[in-house]
């Protein structure tokens, strides 16, 4: 039998998201001014998303202080700026290090219902 891990907002409540409204609790905390998100798995594992509105960083930890694994635009030139951390340190990365928003949106909803990567996405282990 397969079970599927829950996940919780670290700042929201202990309220489990599912992949059909983590979308939208992701848009207002945007809409908020709150760049940074990070969700906690029912079996350890951490979710980091940060954002400059227009791309993402995306981050898949196994357990803390796990340097993880992240999603990539691979043959992206340039950098971003505008990655405002929780505690107000702003960001710089470069972009074949985040994706744009809608695809970080589509990852995100993906792990959070199904627990892994999408089959077609591109990301990079950092172990």
């Amino acid at each position: 039998m397969l079970v599927i891990e829950s996940w919780v907002i670290n700042d929201d409540s202990a309220v489990p998201v599912s992949s059909a409204v983590v979308l939208e609790a992701f848009r207002s905390r945007i809409d908020g001014g709150q760049l940074e998100t990070w969700l906690t798995s029912s079996s350890g594992r951490s979710l980091g998303f940060v954002t400059n509105t227009e791309r993402a960083m995306v981050m898949l930890l196994a357990e803390e202080g796990d340097p993880g694994e992240h999603a990539v635009d691979p043959g992206v030139e340039g950098s971003s700026i505008g990655f405002v951390l929780s505690d107000g340190q702003g960001d710089e990365y470069p972009d074949e290090d985040t994706v744009p928003i809608g695809e970080a949106f589509r990852l995100v909803e993906h792990i959070v219902g199904r627990g892994s990567w999408p089959a077609d996405a591109c990301w990079v282990v950092d172990r």
